[in-house]
């Protein structure tokens, strides 16, 4: 990367910076007006966002339209219509050592954010954290996945069209390129991408003490119990697998059971893996490439490598970056298919002989992005819950927990830190700021002045029967507001008298 390069980096960080110290992008209705303009922008460029991710993935059009740009526009329609709302400030209840002060907690943006893309759904997740960082009012500059380049390029086209340049701006770089982007001073970053990126963006953040989330992987375990409803089980587990042809950072990396619970997978399985793509698995349309050589042939290493029995699939195609659905059996905690993240269509089966065996598999790796547990018994789902760690979790299914509205999406050790979605990724964007607003008045002094020396007993009782109210009223939930009143005009006689000069 050359100095001019660079320069033009600093250049463009400290442009947006101006644009953001004018204010242009704190009022609610600026905000609501780019988040329509990003609505407009993926209604009116559908077909083209569709192409462009066809060419980079050979996404199926309906992968492609309900895992990216249906989930973005049922994101925006929400922040569009709460946005208003998640900004306002949280007013605080009355304090019995300011009683006539006031207190709030306003909801600032950072200012200038960096969002790294990912390339395995290149739209979404450039745009989904953007809006988010938009809706809290913060100027941001999206760097999509070099490696999904036909839809970094068609961002970095239609954006500045639609959104308002000077705010929002898109870069496109290769691997150099964006270190040297990261060099610069930025007041939040936000990163999807492997762990070892994740490392990375923290090492780059960490002279600025700049925060960051970050959305990594890593290798998602899905228990299966023998009570589970293996015609169900089967079918969403595959479904979580092999969606976008196992390149998802949430999709089950194995499968945890007894060698009884496979058996009746694997039944399933191959019926249902027929009935989805019938006979000939690389001519069929519904199944989209792996993104590069590179992670071709790292995935057909894999399993060349493995020592266990592959029962499904198995084939590959180097020039057609085709790695064929893989079910493989006798897998163990050493195999090469159980070092990383997977990320693409190998299903290795684990045997476990109990659900504590499971969980000590489980709780012996790096604390995963998602948990699946698959039974009828609730109390095996729950017992796992319970005794393991993980970003999220999701019971009797895959991947879905993503998509429900409410829930917070994010890792947590090696999968990451901080977490989106919804308001939460308002909440991610914004720094919540404690205001106090102090009162002048005779009383509020009096209340106060206890603080002051000369330090005495009468003083420190004052505190003490203070901090005994608060107790009292926290343990009574707050609801009964006779006792706050009374306490509150205990307070001043108790002040007024105890320590009168």
């Amino acid at each position: 990367m050359s100095s001019v390069a660079k320069n033009a980096y600093t250049e463009l960080v400290s442009s947006v910076r101006k644009t953001f110290n004018t204010g242009k992008t704190r009022p609610i209705s600026f905000r609501v007006q780019q988040l329509k303009n990003m609505e407009m922008m993926i209604r009116e460029n559908s077909n083209e966002i569709l192409d462009a991710l066809s060419k980079d993935l050979r996404k199926p059009k309906l992968e492609a339209t309900l895992y990216e740009l249906e989930i973005i526009l049922n994101e925006l329609k929400g922040l569009i219509k709460n946005c208003k709302k998640y900004a306002e400030a949280d007013k605080l209840p009355v304090n019995l050592l300011a009683i006539l002060d006031t207190a709030y907690i306003r909801k600032e943006p950072y200012g200038v954010v960096l969002v790294l893309g990912a390339w395995n759904y290149p739209v979404l997740l450039s745009l989904q954290p953007a809006m988010g960082a938009i809706c809290a009012g913060n100027c941001v500059v999206i760097k999509p996945s070099e490696l999904a380049s036909h839809s970094a390029k068609l961002m970095a086209e239609l954006i500045p069209k639609y959104m308002d340049a000077d705010a929002y701006r898109v870069v496109l770089a290769e691997v150099e390129g964006t270190k040297d982007l990261l060099a610069n001073k930025w007041d939040y970053i936000f990163c999807t991408g492997g762990t070892n990126v994740g490392k990375a963006v923290m090492q780059a953040a960490a002279p600025n003490l700049t925060p960051v989330t970050l959305e990594l992987g890593g290798k998602s375990p899905c228990y299966v119990d023998e009570s589970a409803d293996f015609d169900l089980a089967a079918k969403r587990i595959l479904w979580g697998k092999f969606a976008n042809l196992g390149q998802t950072c949430i999709a089950p990396d194995y499968v945890l059971c007894s060698k009884n619970a496979e058996k009746a997978f694997l039944k399933v399985a191959n019926i249902v893996l027929k009935e989805w793509y019938g006979d000939d698995l690389q001519g069929n349309s519904d199944i989209p490439r792996i993104v590069n050589p590179r992670h071709c042939k790292r995935l057909k290493a894999l399993l060349e490598t493995t020592r266990g029995k592959i029962v499904f699939g198995g084939t590959t195609d180097e020039k057609d970056l085709w790695i064929e659905p893989t079910i493989v059996v006798d897998v163990d905690g050493d195999d090469p298919l159980m070092q990383d993240e997977i990320f693409g269509p190998i299903l290795p089966i684990i045997t476990v002989n109990s659900i504590q065996e499971a969980i000590d598999f489980i709780n012996g790796r790096p604390r995963p992005l998602a948990l699946y547990s698959f039974a009828k018994n609730e109390k095996m789902n729950d017992r796992l819950i319970e005794n393991t760690t993980s970003g999220g979790v999701c019971v009797n299914d895959t991947m879905w927990h993503m998509a429900w509205h409410g829930l917070p999406f994010g890792g947590i050790g090696d999968s990451g830190m901080g977490n989106y979605h919804g308001k939460f990724s308002f909440d991610a964007f914004s720094h919540h700021r404690s205001v106090l607003n102090r009162s002048f008045s005779v009383l509020s002094e009096k209340l106060g002045e206890a603080r002051y020396p000369p330090y005495t007993v009468g003083k420190l009782r004052f505190f003490q029967t203070i901090l005994k109210s608060f107790e009292f009223f926290n343990c009574t939930g707050g609801k009964y507001i006779t006792h706050l009143l009374a306490a509150m005009i205990g307070a001043a006689i108790f002040a007024l008298i105890t320590y009168s000069g």
